[in-house]
C-alpha cells in the first residue's frame, strides 16, 4: 500500500521545486502510516521552498482519492508558512487574573465556535496530568458547560484508554468529526492509529498536527475547550502556548519535589508567553490505605502548596492517590461518571468550579 501511495505522490512536483515529493525525500515511507483505511501522509517541505500548502495538499488528496483502500486521509504539512494576520478576535468581558492596568498579550487566532481554551500542563510526565485532564473535562460538563477535549500529547495519547474510545473519527468536507463521549467533544491522535504503535515524527511535524488537531476538527460551539498538554517545555508545548489562544493553564504536580522541580519550569513558560496561570493542582497528595484508614505521604505532602504561595498563584486543590481513581481510569469510565457521589469526584468539581468562575466571572458576579 505505500508502494502504490509513494508512486502516486512521485507525480507531484511542489510549486518552486525541481524535483517530485518522492524524489526530493519530501514523502518516504516512513512518512506514511496506515491504519486499516486511515492514511496520514507527512511532508517534509524544505523551509526555503515557496509554494502554495493548501493548492500542494488539495494535489495529494485527489491523487489518493482514487485508491479504494483509503477511507479517512490526514495530510501532515511540515513547513507552514505565516499567514496574514487575523483580526483581533474580542475578549471575554473581563480576564479574571488580569491585574488593573496590565495589558495581556495579544489573542492569536480563535478558533471558530470556542469561547475558552484552558491548558492542563505538567513539566514531566507520570503526574497523572492525562487522568486529571480527563476528569476536569468531566467535571466541567457536570456544571452545564458544553465542553470539549483535546489531547495534545503525540507521542503518548491516553484519551483513548481513559475514555476507551475505539472507534476512529468521521472526517466531513475536509473537516474531522470529534468523538463524543460522556457528553464532551473528543480528538486524539490515539483515534489515527493502533494503540502500540508508536508515533515516529521530529519536531516540526508534531507541532502542524497540533495545530491541525486544534484548527480542522469541527468542534462546533464550545464553552471550553480543555487541551491535555504534553509533558515538558519544547517546541510543541511552546507553540500550544504561543499560537492557541489561551485564557489560562493549570500545572498539575505530585508533592514530590522533583515532580516540582518541572512543574516551577512549566509554570514560568506560561509566564514568559504571558499566559495566566489559574493554579496547580496537587495530585497524589495523599495514599489511605483501604485496610487501616491510616493516611500514608508516598509522595510527601503539601508542597504544591507550598509552592504555590511562593509564587504567588492559586492552589485549586489536592487530589489523593485512591485505587478507585486508577481503576475507573484503566477501565475508561473516569470517577466522575464512574461514581460522582465519590468524594474524589468532588474534589475534582470544586476544581472545575474555581477555573469556571475564572473563566466567566461575569456570569459568576450574577
Amino acid at each position: 500500500m505505500k508502494k502504490i501511495i509513494l508512486a502516486r505522490l512521485s507525480t507531484i512536483v511542489p510549486q518552486g521545486a525541481r524535483m517530485d515529493l518522492v524524489s526530493s525525500g519530501m514523502v518516504t515511507e516512513n512518512d506514511i502510516a496506515i491504519d486499516g483505511g486511515r492514511v496520514v501522509v507527512s511532508v517534509n517541505l524544505p523551509e526555503r521552498l515557496e509554494t502554495d500548502l493548501d493548492d500542494l495538499k488539495g494535489q495529494i488528496e485527489e491523487r489518493l482519492s482514487g485508491l479504494d483502500e483509503i477511507e479517512n486521509l490526514l495530510v501532515v504539512m511540515t513547513a507552514e508558512r505565516p499567514s496574514p494576520p487575523p483580526p483581533e478576535p474580542p475578549r471575554l468581558k473581563k480576564r479574571p487574573t488580569e491585574a488593573p492596568g496590565r495589558d495581556m498579550r495579544p489573542m492569536s487566532a480563535a478558533i471558530p465556535g470556542i469561547k475558552t481554551i484552558i491548558a492542563v500542563a505538567s513539566g514531566k510526565g507520570g503526574v497523572g496530568k492525562s487522568t486529571t485532564a480527563v476528569n476536569l473535562a468531566l467535571a466541567l460538563r457536570s456544571l452545564g458547560l458544553k465542553t470539549g477535549l483535546l489531547d495534545a500529547d503525540i507521542y503518548g495519547p491516553s484519551l483513548p484508554r481513559l475514555l476507551n474510545i475505539t472507534d476512529r473519527p468521521e472526517i466531513r468536507d475536509d473537516r474531522v468529526i470529534p468523538i463524543e463521549k460522556y457528553g464532551i467533544k473528543t480528538m486524539s491522535m490515539g483515534f489515527l492509529m493502533e494503540e502500540d504503535n508508536p508515533v515516529i515524527w521530529r519536531g516540526p511535524m508534531i507541532v502542524t498536527a497540533l495545530m491541525q488537531m486544534s484548527r480542522e476538527v469541527d468542534w462546533g460551539e464550545l464553552d471550553v475547550l480543555v487541551l491535555d498538554m504534553p509533558p515538558g517545555t519544547g517546541d510543541a508545548q511552546l507553540t500550544m502556548a504561543q499560537q492557541v489562544p489561551l485564557q489560562g493553564a493549570v500545572i498539575v504536580s505530585t508533592p514530590q519535589d522533583l515532580a516540582l522541580i518541572d512543574a516551577r519550569k512549566g509554570l514560568k513558560m506560561f509566564k514568559n508567553v504571558d499566559v495566566p496561570i489559574f493554579g496547580i493542582i496537587e495530585n497524589m497528595s495523599v495514599f489511605i490505605c483501604p485496610h487501616c484508614g491510616k493516611p500514608s505521604n508516598i509522595f510527601g505532602h503539601g508542597g504544591a502548596e507550598a509552592d504555590a504561595r511562593k509564587l504567588g498563584v492559586p492552589f485549586l486543590g489536592a487530589i489523593p492517590l485512591h485505587m478507585e481513581i486508577r481503576e475507573t481510569s484503566d477501565e475508561g469510565t473516569p470517577v466522575v461518571v464512574a461514581n460522582p457521589d465519590s468524594p474524589h469526584a468532588a474534589a475534582y468539581r470544586k476544581i472545575a468550579l474555581n477555573i469556571a468562575s475564572r473563566l466567566f466571572p461575569e456570569e459568576d458576579e450574577d
